[in-house]
Order: C-alpha cells, then sequence, then structure tokens
C-alpha cells in the first residue's frame, strides 16, 4: 500500500520545525553579549582617549554597548564611567573623555541585552601629559637610488628592505636592488660586507658571494649576520671572518620542514633571533611562521599555509604573507601582516592572538604594518606603508611617532612634518635611536 503524508501531518511538522528554530534563535538573542576589548588606546592625550571593542556573537541582541573605564577598579563594570555609543556596529571605537593625565586607567569593552551584561577582557593604559611627542626625523645616509659606498648622503642605495643593529651600534641594510648587504657605522660611513652586487645564488667569501632580493636581517651577539635572501628562499648567515653560508632552503621555493638543504621556503622577508639562538622566519608566501634552530632544522611554529586571518593555536591560525618578527623579553613573538591590518602576537605555547588591528576598530589606525621592532623600554615602532611611522607605548597608546598618512617625500625634521616613501624595515638599536630602511627613497633615516 502507498504510503503519502496527510496535509494535517505536513502541517504539523511544519509547526515542529519553525517552533524549533525560532527557539533555537531565541536562545542565540537571550544569550549573554561576548566581547573582545581592542588592546590598545589610540588619539590618547592628557584627558581624553578612544578605544572600543567588538561584539562576536551578533545575534545576541543588545540593547546597550560601549566601554567602562576606572582608575581605582581592576574590572570596570557598568557601574563605574563609561560611554554608550548610538551607532549599532558590532566593531566600535569610543571616545573617553574627562581624563586625568599621568594616570592609569582600567578599561573593558561592554554589551547589555535582556540576559544582562557582558564584558570583555581589561586592558590597561596610561593618559600623557597632554603633549603629543613626534620624533625628530633625519637622513642617516643615502641620497636616491644606486650602489655607492661612502658617508652619508654620499652613499647611495637601491630600494633598501630592512635594517637591523648590532651592540655597538652598527647598522646593517639589505640593499634589495643591488643584492648586496651594506653596514653603516655610527658615524654614517658604507660600506658593503656582502655580496658583489650582482642577483644570484653563490656561497664563499662575501666579496664573491651573491644574493637575489635580499630582505629580513638579524645580528647576534658575535656579530654574525643573519639573512632573509628572499629571491633565492634561503635563510643565509654571514660570519664574522668574512664567509656567507646557507643555513637552510635550498633555492627553490616550496614548503618543507627539515634540516638545512632539505628544506624549502617561498619568500621568506623577515627574520629574528630569539634568546635560544633559533631564528624565527616569516615565511611570506607560505604565511607561515618557522623556527631555525642553531642546528639548521626547520620546523613550522604557527600558520597553516592558507592565505587569512584566524586566531588559534599553532598551525590551526592562518596569516596573510607575514613580513616581520619582533621578539620581546619574555619570548613573545610579534608578526606584521600589512594584507590584514594586523600586528599578531605568538605566545610561548604557539598561540596566535591579534595585537593590533585586524578586525578591530584600530586596523585604520594601524594602517598596513610591513615591518616592527621593540626598544628597550618596551614600546613598539611599526613602518606602516601609508608613509608613518608608529609607535605603541608601554602604556598601551598607538600614535604616529612621524610622517603623514598618504603623503610621500624626503622632508627631514619634526616628525610631524617629516615624509617617507613605503617604509619597509625597522630598528631600535641599544642607544634608543631608531633606523628606518626608506625603500623608495633609497635612505636610511634616523629617528630620536
Amino acid at each position: 500500500m502507498k504510503k503519502t503524508l496527510t496535509p494535517l501531518y505536513l502541517l504539523l511538522l511544519t509547526l515542529v520545525v519553525t517552533f524549533s528554530a525560532c527557539t533555537k534563535n531565541s536562545n542565540v538573542a537571550n544569550e549573554l553579549p561576548v566581547l573582545v576589548t581592542n588592546n590598545l588606546v589610540t588619539e590618547a592625550s592628557g584627558t581624553s582617549a578612544y578605544t572600543g571593542g567588538i561584539i562576536t556573537n551578533t545575534a545576541a541582541n543588545f540593547i546597550e554597548y560601549g566601554v567602562c573605564y576606572s582608575t581605582a577598579n581592576p574590572a570596570p563594570t557598568i557601574s563605574d564611567a563609561k560611554t554608550q555609543e548610538k551607532i549599532r556596529l558590532l566593531s566600535f571605537n569610543s571616545h573617553l573623555t574627562g581624563l586625568t593625565p599621568n594616570t592609569t586607567y582600567y578599561v573593558r569593552a561592554y554589551a547589555t541585552n535582556a540576559t544582562g551584561t557582558g564584558y570583555g577582557d581589561v586592558i590597561q593604559f596610561k593618559t600623557g601629559d597632554g603633549t603629543t611627542v613626534y620624533g625628530t626625523v633625519s637622513t642617516f645616509a643615502g641620497n636616491g637610488a644606486g650602489y655607492v659606498n661612502g658617508t652619508g648622503t654620499a652613499a647611495l642605495f637601491n630600494h633598501p628592505t630592512s635594517v637591523t643593529a648590532d651592540a655597538a651600534g652598527n647598522v646593517y641594510v639589505s640593499d634589495a636592488f643591488n643584492s648586496v648587504i651594506r653596514k653603516i657605522t655610527p658615524d654614517g660611513i658604507t660600506t658593503t660586507v656582502a655580496g658583489n652586487g650582482t642577483l644570484g645564488y653563490t656561497d664563499g667569501p662575501a666579496a664573491s658571494a651573491q644574493f637575489y632580493a635580499p630582505a629580513g636581517l638579524a645580528v647576534d651577539a658575535a656579530g654574525n649576520i643573519f639573512v632573509a635572501d628572499m629571491g633565492n628562499n634561503l635563510i643565509r648567515k654571514i660570519s664574522t671572518a668574512g664567509v656567507v653560508s646557507t643555513v637552510a632552503g635550498n633555492g627553490s621555493a616550496g614548503y618543507a620542514n627539515g634540516t638545512g638543504a632539505a628544506a624549502t621556503f617561498s619568500s621568506p622577508a623577515g627574520i629574528a633571533l630569539d634568546a635560544q639562538g633559533d631564528l624565527i622566519v616569516a615565511d611570506m608566501s607560505n604565511n607561515i611562521i618557522r623556527r631555525v634552530t642553531q642546528a639548521g632544522v626547520v620546523t613550522t611554529i604557527a600558520g597553516s599555509r592558507s592565505a587569512g586571518y584566524l586566531n588559534a593555536l599553532g598551525t590551526s591560525a592562518a596569516f596573510n604573507k607575514p613580513s616581520s618578527i619582533a621578539i620581546d623579553a619574555t619570548g613573545n613573538m610579534y608578526v606584521t601582516e600589512a594584507a590584514n591590518n594586523a600586528i599578531r602576537k605568538i605566545d610561548n605555547t604557539s598561540l596566535v592572538t591579534t595585537f593590533a588591528g585586524g578586525l578591530d576598530s584600530i586596523a585604520l589606525a594601524i594602517g598596513k604594518p610591513q615591518a616592527i621592532t621593540i626598544d628597550a623600554a618596551n614600546n613598539f615602532f611599526i613602518a606602516d606603508a601609508n608613509s608613518r611611522i608608529l609607535k605603541i607605548s608601554k602604556d598601551k597608546v598607538l600614535t604616529v611617532f612621524a610622517g603623514k598618512s598618504g603623503t610621500t617625500g624626503t622632508a627631514d625634521g619634526d616628525g610631524s612634518m617629516a615624509l617617507f616613501n613605503d617604509p619597509r624595515g625597522i630598528v631600535a638599536d641599544k642607544q634608543g635611536n631608531i633606523y628606518v630602511a626608506d625603500y623608495n627613497n633609497h635612505r636610511i633615516r634616523k629617528l630620536r
């Protein structure tokens, strides 16, 4: 006998499905709001600042949201001072006013719905004294495209990509289009450390060695220089004896972990040394962060190789063309991603989070970060492709240290008037100077 569904049965089934869906939607809507507080504050003065957050469970209907803050309560609530936003945005930025200069504030995002109030993590920052502080910019070396050694502006570079510094204050430069590594003494004298000026792949004595668009640089305590040889897909070493060798990679683009030449990279761009003497590499076209031990063993720390933006543990995380790495005193790694408008953080457990930018309301302020460095006082300096040098103070305040967004040029002087053209490399030396590889100006700039 042929079985059929009666109209009454179909009606009851429809009602059950509809009720079930409505119940699920109702449950979601009545969940306590879940938020992430922005890690940083911007436009901070002595009496005001901006910060905000992201509401992550978008179906949780909220009545009120903003940030709450206090100088005395380390876990501020809506009973403390708070902002109330009027425009319904899941990622928001609030203006905190009436602040006290030179004072530490505890801040977190909040949102309230019929169920209650949800809070983001607490951050703390310190207001300034009301004075905007810019760096003072000068041209340390270079004066247009070319390849000439000399003193100060008599030297010529061709698209300097990265900079690092040793304990004595010498600055090393990846001179990408000249395919050489340069050295600038504290007195501004530029010489060639390695490379014969023609692109290629040759190890051996420094003067006859060849590189291909060298990028990231790092120098160890003994004075050995490590190079992310981007065009050759290699990690190279320049010894104190002036000999160039290959630490890892075989010249072919690819992705393989292993030892020495058994490993492969794809456009390694950034490089840093950790406290153990291992090299940490931003393997840009593979969208991952790698480790190279002193024995040349290559492993993957974080990243899934698929371009994207995902915070997660280790290889479950996703990056999009990571370009530079800095490591703080406790071993946390900070990675720049211009494509994601973000600076990511990798902690000692390989957990990837967002330090600044990305999906939050700080993304516009952080611009397109290409390189990052940390000074002795734990301040961060960022080379932004939008022709700016940014500073994130140890007090969690993001400011423009020098340059103007979208305005290119070569002007020196006060940071508010100085101009850059695609700054790609940055380093803070132990003497408190900041050096910038000003890529399209073919100059090395100095900030104090």
